[in-house]
């Protein structure tokens, strides 16, 4: 066995990858570097489809008997922004006044430097535990996701890989470590909405179709319609319009199309299928109604999931709780993560650093938070295994 693995020094390393999405640049190859001096066996899979770019994603594994803990997390982050306005290099990991700066520190190669420095203590200190202990590690979170955990869990699937629980890493914290324990996320549908009217002179309406007044009918109607009210583990759905747009460019002409996109997030009580079906309903009644024709294309990023609060969630919470001395509130809030596509194949939580920095400039979390997220991590592990 190496000696223990460092999660600060680890993460700084890390950091000065620069692996903005989709580029990898390294990033991959330093986590495989540790986990094989660990003894964990590393499977790298790259998966492309037409038109996106290739991506590098891992399953590493350590033992081959039951329970298997899984921690999941990724090595691709966002752009720096405009660099000038950082205080120190996004990639150089500089440690300044108790905090670690950089591109991707706590979203979430800090994350990653946490679970793996608390898995070399454990390993050291447990040779002989039962159970076994993976990685999934994508370098497709933050862009499209397509080739990433999607992927690597469609090839487990196959493999017939049991993953009995998985922990996430991603900042689950807003602004103090222990906060918050996400159970669930909420599902996203975006509709993507064109009406097609009869391009005319303002001054002769009848003979034109102004697609405006449909378009702004239906926005109107989804916008006032409270979809639910929300039930014990989720807030009410919510639907946001995102664009409204006609491409008109003189002031006494009636245009011809008009476009808008929204986007629900939405808890339990809907699914994409039935979403879908209540939208179509609506902009068909409009379109019956003022004789116009619709375009109208839907995407979905995510459904609504729910790890039910069992013993190992609550154990994981009270762990939690005990370490920081925070109120620890189970939680389903926030946007997507890669838990959307490891949920078809384990229950899993997302516990990780304080996210009040990530895709900002000057990205930075504490140390002191680092190493208690390690040491939260590590007895994580020893109570799973005991």
């Amino acid at each position: 066995m190496s000696k223990l693995i460092d999660e600060i020094r680890f993460t700084q390393e890390l950091i000065k990858k620069p692996s903005v999405t989709p580029k990898d640049l390294g990033a991959m190859n330093v986590v495989v570097k540790h986990l094989k001096k660990l003894g964990f066996k590393c499977k790298l899979m790259s998966f492309q489809e037409k038109g996106t770019d290739k991506i590098i994603n891992l399953y590493a594994k350590y033992g081959n008997q039951s329970p298997n803990l899984c921690f999941a997390g990724h090595t691709d982050v966002v752009p720096a922004g405009d660099v000038s306005s950082w205080s120190t290099n996004p990639f150089g990991a500089k440690i300044k006044k108790g905090y670690l700066y950089g591109r991707g520190v706590s979203d979430m190669k800090g994350g990653i430097g946490c679970f793996i420095a608390a898995v070399s203590q454990f390993l050291k200190e447990n040779k002989n535990f039962k159970g076994s202990i993976s990685f999934l590690i994508t370098g497709d979170e933050e862009s499209v996701a397509i080739n990433g955990t999607k992927k690597v869990v469609e090839y487990l699937k196959k493999k017939k890989e049991k993953i009995d629980f998985c922990i996430v890493g991603e900042p689950s914290n807003r602004s103090k470590l222990g906060q918050m324990m996400k159970i669930g996320r909420r599902g996203s549908i975006t509709t993507h909405l064109t009406v097609i009217g009869k391009q005319g002179h303002i001054a002769y309406p009848l003979e034109a179709l102004n697609p405006a007044t449909p378009i702004i009918k239906i926005l109107d109607e989804l916008k006032s319609k409270a979809l639910d009210k929300g039930n014990k583990n989720f807030q009410p759905s919510n639907l946001e319009i995102t664009k409204i747009s006609i491409d008109n460019s003189a002031d006494n002409v009636i245009p011809a199309k008009a476009s808008a996109t929204f986007n629900i997030r939405y808890n339990t009580l809907h699914t994409f299928s039935s979403l879908k079906k209540y939208i179509s309903k609506i902009i068909k009644k409009y379109e019956k109604k003022y004789k116009c024709k619709t375009q109208t294309q839907f995407q979905g990023t995510g459904t609504a999931f729910l790890t039910k609060p069992n013993q190992t969630v609550k154990k994981i919470q009270s762990i939690i709780k005990k370490e920081t001395k925070q109120n620890t509130v189970l939680s389903t809030i926030g946007g997507t993560s890669d838990a959307r596509f490891i949920k078809d194949i384990a229950p899993c939580i997302e516990f990780g650093l304080v996210g009040n920095t990530m895709h900002q400039v000057d990205e930075r979390s504490s140390i002191k938070d680092m190493k208690k997220l390690k040491s939260i991590y590590l007895k994580i592990i020893k109570s799973f295994f005991n």
